[in-house]
């Protein structure tokens, strides 16, 4: 293991290095590898096509080619039960909701208009992604979806819902696998039935005017979380 490496600290808008300790490094820095160089440190290649000499690790005596890879997405989710429905929200903060949170406040407007309890339960711990700081794991956007729809699905299993809402691009993209067009339209997903695809709370603070969509299409979908005698 080699004593410095060159950190890159504005990658990718500005590619200067300087040199720092390798016990120095933090997840997430940016190093600069020269050919023949030894890598200081656990990582992904995010620019820059070489080879790496794995010997020391796999017997293997041949260089192993090394490419640009999907950097792992980084988000955080929460799952919320109000009434008959399921909420998976973007947390803003990357935080649990605290009570006076501006986005915690929007969202209990959203369920008092739609007629479902405006105090949700918290259902389990944050899922936070990517699950591993370090190491070889895949923590691509296909293991994140896959993650995503499983977590969702074993929730469904211990008490099913009559429409799951996904609130935020994140909840949208790995649970429902559509994208920002998809807001405020229906989804049906395979394994997790019917859902609701909304903007994230921080978007609909930062854009008020989004927020007229997002009542017409409560209007619409209200009828599958409305009971009969309601």
């Amino acid at each position: 293991m080699p004593a410095f490496a060159a950190r890159v600290a504005a990658f990718p808008t500005n590619r200067t290095f300087e040199q720092v300790l390798v016990s120095d490094l933090r997840p997430d820095d940016v190093v600069l590898v020269r050919p023949g160089e030894t890598i200081p440190a656990d990582g992904c290649v995010l620019d820059g096509v070489s080879c790496a000499n794995e010997a020391l690790l796999t017997g293997e005596s041949a260089p192993v080619a090394k490419a640009p890879v999907v950097p792992p997405p980084r988000f955080a989710l929460q799952l919320l039960r109000a009434g008959r429905c399921l909420l998976l929200v973007e947390l803003p903060t990357g935080e649990r909701f605290q009570t006076r949170d501006p986005a915690y406040m929007l969202l209990k407007d959203m369920l008092r208009a739609a007629g479902l309890p405006d105090s949700p339960q918290i259902v389990g711990d944050p899922v936070r992604w990517p699950l591993l700081v370090r190491g070889t794991m895949d923590q691509g956007p296909d293991a994140a979806r896959d993650f995503v729809q499983g977590f969702v699905s074993a929730r469904l299993e211990d008490e099913p819902c009559v429409c799951l809402w996904l609130i935020g691009l994140p909840a949208v993209r790995f649970a429902g696998e559509a994208d920002a067009e998809a807001f405020n339209t229906e989804l049906q997903i395979e394994g997790l039935g019917c859902a609701w695809a909304l903007p994230g709370l921080e978007l609909l603070m930062e854009e008020p005017q989004r927020k007229a969509q997002v009542w017409q299409a409560m209007r619409r979908l209200m009828a599958r979380w409305k009971t009969i005698d309601e």
